[in-house]
């Protein structure tokens, strides 16, 4: 089983890298003029960033291209499901950028690294 967006097999298994940072948490803090300390109200969650990078595959630059197309239109607003090829499945991610950088050639086709990050929303 490959990574998977959506159930959709969009990119290669042997090379992806996922990396999961924390959730950050909100809160408000005030003070008043002759009162010591410091009120601060917890307002819980904020999401989670998660960053996805590794290696796209195509047979020619046109597969390439309408690959590339299809993972830009994941950035759309809405929630997707991100699943690993260990089967570790991401939920309520919205897709925040998308950028592909060296593209090369060779023998078998065209090879082009990308990045992705995400927000994941809540667990």
């Amino acid at each position: 089983m490959k990574f998977t967006l959506d159930g959709n097999e969009l990119f290669g298994g042997d090379d992806v890298q996922i990396k999961v940072f924390s959730f950050s948490r909100a809160s408000i803090e005030r003070t008043i003029s002759g009162v010591d300390g410091v009120l601060s109200i917890d307002l819980g969650n904020r999401g989670r960033k998660v960053q996805q990078s590794g290696m796209l595959r195509a047979n020619s630059r046109t597969q390439m291209r309408a690959k590339i197309d299809a993972i830009g239109a994941y950035m759309d607003g809405c929630t997707h499901t991100l699943v690993t090829e260990g089967g570790k499945e991401y939920d309520n991610l919205r897709v925040d950028s998308f950028e592909t950088t060296k593209e090369k050639t060779s023998g078998g086709g065209v090879i082009v690294d990308y990045k992705i990050v995400y927000t994941q929303l809540a667990i």
